[in-house]
């Protein structure tokens, strides 16, 4: 992604309410560049609605969802948003499961449970 004065915006999808909510809290840290989230999905069909209406430049991706999982998500975010950096962000730790999301259009992949600092380094990753 190019620096630009331009907010990066987020996209935040989990199931779980708890992972959403923190991952928004973190997202606010003084090491990121700024970081405006434009939405924050509990499935995969609610995540691909929010980024066709908000065009995110970095997703958080569960990949274990009611609906559409996160495999089936990524692979229709790739589609539409091709420059979109997405992070993947599950307690599936198989190495075959994180290559599939790879394969499919994610761009990292942090394991659950994880810590602060590890999701701000995977983040720095992605948008540096």
């Amino acid at each position: 992604m190019k620096p630009s004065t331009k907010p990066i915006s987020m996209l935040i999808v989990d199931d779980s309410m708890v992972i959403r909510n923190r991952i928004a809290r973190l997202v606010a840290n003084p090491q990121l560049p700024a970081i405006n989230i434009c939405g924050l999905a509990g499935n995969g069909e609610i995540a691909v609605q929010m980024a066709r209406e908000n065009r995110p430049d970095l997703v958080t991706m569960d990949l274990t969802m009611p609906h559409m999982d996160g495999e089936a998500c990524i692979e229709s975010l790739a589609d539409f948003l091709p420059d979109a950096q997405i992070l993947v962000v599950s307690a599936l730790s198989d190495k075959a499961t994180a290559l599939r999301a790879i394969r499919k259009g994610a761009h990292g992949f942090l394991h659950k449970p994880f810590t602060d600092t590890e999701l701000l380094d995977s983040l720095l990753e992605l948008i540096g």
